[in-house]
């Protein structure tokens, strides 16, 4: 029970240094968020020791959901890196003491060049705080650890900040679930913002129209290798319905050897399920289950034909 006692207390006092930062939510924190949604070059993060650590984590954070940003070591700053910080951006300096000396060293530089500086640090009467643009007050009332030396309540409040100044900017650029998608490719969460456009075929889709003869569907049906004929309006690409490979064994059953002379009107299945280019790959994935079928047309607002998503192009991206 010591162990776990132990435990809860650092979780209690880090949890209520979050939450005392509320209150640093002043008009400064609005001037700073405004200063990085200005910002036309990127936001340089940089920070110490364990601070840098957060610095990463939050530079990372905003160059995944709108905010081009980069971490900046102010160690390796004054040792030649100093050139990654150029007119146009705009700089969030982390110190919890606000003295740490390789920060300070970079603030004349920084100042010559005319990028705003903005300030997360403990101490407003800081070197840091005095020369900074903007000062985000963390309100820490002690460290989490027993001996008061190893940065955690203020690591930690940090990282809420950050987390916070990178959310307030994300809807602020009205940033969507499709920009997310777009800067994470790999793994599974990327893949699961995939939009139908990205997968569906749009030069290959097996498209016949209405006066078309069944002899002529179904050698386009078998050279596109979907399953399906998508039956388009005379001389239009208004949809009017489909054919599938079901449909072509029930024809034959039903028409025998005269299902070749027919016409696509006469043998389709009229209001086929569809889907716009802009849904999320998942929504097609779970109309495609709800409907058991293996293939949606997808169309504009006008009902034409934009492309087809079939079932076996969702499970090549590992969704389910």
């Amino acid at each position: 029970m010591e162990i776990v006692d132990i435990a809860k207390r650092v979780l209690e006092i880090e949890g209520k240094s979050v939450l005392d930062q509320i209150d640093s939510l002043n008009n400064d924190f609005v001037k700073a968020v405004e200063i990085l949604k200005n910002t036309k070059g990127r936001v340089v993060i940089t920070g110490m020791g364990k601070s840098g650590l957060i610095c990463r984590k939050i530079a990372a954070t905003m160059a995944s959901t709108g905010t081009p940003a980069i971490f900046v070591h102010p160690a390796e700053a004054i040792h030649g890196d100093l050139g990654m910080i150029v007119e146009g951006d705009s700089v969030i300096a982390v110190s919890n003491s606000g003295e740490t000396e390789e920060i300070i060293r970079l603030l004349e530089f920084i100042k010559r060049i005319g990028v705003p500086i903005i300030a997360i640090t403990s101490n407003k009467e800081s070197t840091l705080a005095k020369h900074s643009d903007v000062v985000i007050h963390l309100k820490i009332e002690k460290e989490a650890c027993p001996l008061g030396l190893a940065p955690t309540s203020s690591t930690t409040a940090t990282l809420a900040i950050g987390d916070a100044i990178a959310m307030v900017l994300l809807e602020l650029k009205n940033f969507t679930p499709e920009d997310f998608a777009a800067r994470h490719p790999g793994g599974k969460l990327g893949r699961k913002l995939l939009t139908v456009e990205s997968l569906m075929h749009k030069d290959d889709i097996p498209l016949v129209y209405e006066s078309t003869k069944m002899q002529d569907v179904i050698y386009i049906m078998s050279s596109k290798r979907l399953g399906i004929a998508v039956v388009a309006k005379d001389k239009t690409k208004k949809l009017v319905g489909v054919i599938s490979d079901g449909d072509l064994r029930r024809l034959l059953e039903r028409y025998n050897g005269g299902l070749l002379e027919k016409k696509a009107k006469e043998c389709m299945t009229e209001n086929p399920k569809t889907i716009a280019k802009n849904n999320l790959a998942v929504e097609a994935l779970n109309k495609l289950e709800r409907y058991k079928i293996t293939v949606l047309v997808v169309t504009d607002k006008e009902n034409n034909i934009e492309g087809v998503i079939h079932l076996h192009d969702l499970w090549k991206t590992k969704l389910f």
